[in-house]
Formats: C-alpha cells, structure tokens, sequence
C-alpha cells in the first residue's frame, strides 16, 4: 500500500471533526469545541491512532491563508488607513502589556528573561482564524469595530513578523543559543527586516495593484467559472507563498494583501464566494491540529500556572486593550468588541513557542502553558462575545423600541436587493430594517425609513424590530445559512408571518422554505422573467378566410 499519510491526516482530521462537531452542536456547544476534541483524540498524547503532526500545521496554514485573503477582499487600502491611528499604538501597548504580564508571571514560575519575552509575546497576540469566525458570524467585518479589530490584528502579525526574525539574532543576548556571527548583529537583522517588509509592501502597492486584477479580468472574459476559481485560489496561495519565501513575512499577511488589492476590482465578490468552501474547510483542519499539539497532563501537573496564563488572555490582555480604546475616545461598544476579539490566542502563538524552545530560551512546559491557554481561550471566546451580545444596545439610537404594536414590515438586509425592497414598500406598508453595519445603517436612516441595528440572527433583536406584530419579513442578507437561522428566530417569535426570503440556488430555496419561508427567490428566475417581458410578443395569427 503507497504512503498515505496526507490522505489519512485529511481523512481523520475532517471525519472526527464532523463526528464531534455535530455533537458539540447537538448540546448548543460552539462547533469549535468538537473541532478541538477531534484534535486530541488523533494527537500524539492520547492512545490510538496518531495523525501526521507534520502535515496537518501545514494544511492548517491554508485554511489561515484563504481566510486572511478573505478578509482582504472586504478591507481597502482606505479602510486601513482610516484606522491607523488606533490601531497601530494600540495594538502596540496592548501588545507591550500583555509582554510585561508574561514576564511577571515566567519570573514566577522561575523562568529566564529570554523565557519570559517569548512567552509574553506569545501571549499577546489573538489569533487570526478565531477573530474573523467571530467578527464574521456577526457580520461585523465591515463595521468600524470589526476594522478596527481586523487592523489591530494586522498591527499584530507585523510586530509577530518582526518578533520571529529578531529572536534568533538576539537568543544569545536572552540565554538561549547564540546564532552564528553576521553583518551588523541585531542592528542589521532588525534592519533587514524593516527593508523585507517595506519591500513587500511596496512591490504589492506598486506591481499587485496593477497585476492581479488585470488577471483577474481577463480569466473572466474567458467565461469559464472553473478557469477563475483556479486564478482565485493561484493568487491568495501564490502571493502568500511568495511573500514569505521572497520577503520573510507570514503567509497571512501576504494573503491578506492579495485580497485588498483584488478588492478593488468589481469581481471581489465573486472571488470571494469561489474561496468560502476551501476556506471553510481548511480552517476546520485548523482547528484539529491546535487540538493535536496539547498535551493535557499539563492540566493536572501545573493547574496554578495553567489558570494565571488563561487569565492573562481572556482577563489582562481584554482589560488593557478596553482601556487603551477608551482612552482613544471611541464608544464602549468598540471597546468592548476589542477586548473580546482579543480574548484568545492562535497560530503565531504557537509559532513563536516552538521558535522559543528550539532555541533552548523557551522550557517545554512553557509550550505547554501557551497550547493550554490558546485551547481554553479559544473555548471561552464565544461564551464572551454571547455575553456582549446581550450587553451591547440593541439600538441605533434613543433607547426606545420600533414600530410596536402596530403592524408593519421588517426587512433583513439593506444591501443591493435590501435597498431595492425598501425603495417599493415605501409607500405601501410601514417598515423597518435591521442592518449591522453601521454605514448602511445611517444610509437607512436618511432615506426615510426607521432602522435597528443589530443582527437579526439574534432573536432579542428581531423582538425588539417588532416581529410580533409585523405582517411580512423580508430576508435580503446573501447567507442562506444566515438566513435560515433568522427565519427559524422568526417562526418561533411570530407563526403567522409571512417571511419573503432572497436564495441562491434551488437547494437553498427547498432549505429556506422547510424552516419556515413563504417564499424564496432565485435572483436567475427573476431576471428570466424580465427578460421575457421586454421580449417582444407573438404576433395573432391572421383571422381564417371567409
């Protein structure tokens, strides 16, 4: 039999994960959970069969480098720039704190200087997977909290970059293995460095941004939508890959600027929707081989330590960035959707444990500590954001509630086909939209129509527009997964209203009408219609001869 350890790895990793999964789900546990316990039970750690724990950090990184492109997609070179002056010293403090808080408690546990660094950087960084899943089910991406969470999170990876370039150059300094002699020692590692980055940058601003969605347009002037899912997919892997092999930087980052740059082409959204089922799948092996790395014993050997590290994440590193947001003036709900994106942490965690215990700075147990504290924080993470959910207003402005007791519409959605259905209810029935981002919400509120924002999958939310008493919900958000879930809320809280839904495909119109819609329309059967309408007519046949 051929050597099928990819295969096996795949095949495992995806089945278990679907196994626990559907049971984590079962018990309204966070499907993540089940991913984590599918990690375990094929680790090293635990009796039976071992998946490949080479291969599966590597199939993890895929998944990492379609969501950051993802991400990119929906974040503009002017998004970015808007949010700099938080985000960059914020992130910066936050990240200097959560340090200062690692060394404490490494000089606790009677740990190196060099230990305590790698171990406070370690600590200080979200990851990126468990960020944008959360700002994502939220659909808070595009919002001025998620970009200002997703820019303190690049702000990270940047300060990461620099961190795993300047540790082997300084290890020596720190206790650990001093690397061989160069040019320049530390001045000229950090400066080589500085010069990869800006490099990068500036190739992509320059040579990407003329490239990319010249490729791009011309594979869809071919027709073909399999030929432009390959250019897709070529390009968030191949702009990765060759950022980190030419310019040093992570496979994140690079991905993440082949999607802002191919953002600026009108065909981003296509190319975002040909990346969600890769992306979603290989997040999922994400996942899986955290839970691989962790070696409970470390639970029952070092409980203290364990707890102090989880407290660092989920409780100092939360309280520093709530601060340092407030001190920037911006609204508690910003603050208090940072500190939860920032709640936990990931992969360049785990990258900067092994750098640290392959240079002798970092001890194992402190690998340890860091996989434990990533795992627990990362189950934590959703039950935080459910809290802030209900913590958060529910309303745009003036604390009162919408449209009671009267009967009206509600519409989900104030996209293209949102804006579309409001613009012909206008003088026919009163409305009221729930929209999320906060742009469209305002843009709601100026032609005319009373808006709350907030994200109709949470049921308080779809009481709070006036559910009960409306006549017709409109769902016009893209995510049939989305809106199956809003209609489900709707059922439960008004049986008799009639809900209209946007769908995609004939499987997502059965979906959406088995849980509750009226009716689903397919955008194809609609434009089919018009067209028929302005075809021209059939000419009567001439009446007989007499």
């Amino acid at each position: 039999m051929h050597h099928t350890s990819l295969i096996a790895t795949i095949v495992a990793g995806l089945g278990l994960a679907f196994v626990f999964g559907a049971i984590a789900n079962r018990f309204k546990l966070p499907v993540l959970v089940g991913y984590l316990i599918a990690g375990v039970v094929v680790g090293p750690f635990t009796p039976g069969y071992v998946a490949d724990t080479e291969l599966a950090p590597q199939l993890a990184e895929i998944g990492v480098i379609l969501l950051m492109f993802g991400v990119g997609l929906h974040f503009s070179v002017k998004d970015l720039m808007a949010v700099r002056k938080i985000a960059i010293p914020g992130a910066v403090v936050q990240i200097l704190a959560a340090t200062v808080m690692g060394i404490g408690l490494a000089h606790l546990l009677g740990w190196s200087l060099g230990a305590g660094i790698v171990f406070g950087l370690a600590l200080s960084v979200a990851s990126t997977v468990v960020l944008l899943r959360a700002l994502q089910e939220r659909r808070l991406i595009e919002t001025d909290r998620g970009r200002i969470a997703v820019g303190w999170l690049i702000v990270e990876d940047l300060a990461m970059v620099l961190a795993l370039v300047l540790l082997p150059a300084v290890s020596g300094m720190l206790g650990g293995e001093a690397p061989p002699p160069g040019p320049g020692g530390v001045a000229g590692a950090f400066a080589i460095t500085i010069g990869k980055v800006v490099a990068f940058v500036a190739v992509m601003m320059i040579i990407g941004r003329r490239v990319i969605p010249w490729i791009l347009h011309r594979i869809a002037h071919t027709g073909s939508r399999e030929l432009f899912r390959l250019a897709v997919l070529a390009i968030a892997l191949g702009v990765a890959f060759g950022s980190a092999a030419l310019f040093g930087v992570s496979f994140a980052l690079g991905a993440f600027f082949a999607g802002m740059i191919m953002a600026e082409s009108e065909l981003s959204q296509q190319a975002a929707n040909e990346t969600l089922p890769l992306r979603d799948a290989f997040s999922v092996l994400f996942f899986v081989s955290i839970g691989m790395l962790f070696n409970w014993s470390v639970l029952l050997r070092e409980p203290l330590a364990v707890l102090a590290t989880l407290a660092i994440i989920v409780i100092g590193k939360s309280v520093a960035a709530y601060l340092i947001v407030l001190v920037f003036k911006r609204p508690q709900s910003v603050a208090l959707t940072i500190s939860a994106s920032l709640a936990q942490i990931g992969e360049f965690s785990f990258i900067l444990a092994g750098l640290g215990v392959s240079l002798k700075l970092l001890p194992p147990e402190g690998r340890d500590l860091i996989l434990a504290g990533a795992i627990l924080s990362i189950l934590i993470n959703p039950l935080l954001f459910r809290l802030l959910d209900k913590s958060l207003p529910k309303i745009a402005e003036g604390g009162t509630p919408v449209a009671a007791n009267q009967p009206h519409a509600v519409l989900v959605g104030y996209g293209r086909v949102g804006k579309a259905v409001a613009e012909g209810l206008k003088n026919r029935m009163l409305l009221v939209v729930i929209e999320d981002e906060g742009d469209r919400a305002a843009e709601v509120r100026e032609a005319g129509f009373e808006v709350l924002q907030g994200n109709a999958v949470r049921p308080e939310v779809l009481l709070q527009a006036g559910l009960a008493e409306a006549t017709h919900l409109f769902v016009a958000v893209p995510n049939p997964f989305e809106a199956a879930r809003i209609i489900e809320q709707a059922k439960a809280a008004n049986p008799k209203v009639k809900i209209i839904a946007r769908a995609y495909t004939d499987a997502d119109v059965d979906l959406l009408t088995q849980i509750g819609a009226t009716h689903a329309l397919i955008g194809e059967q609609e434009i089919a219609r018009g067209m028929l309408a302005l075809a021209p007519r059939p000419k009567p046949a001439p009446a007989p001869a007499h």
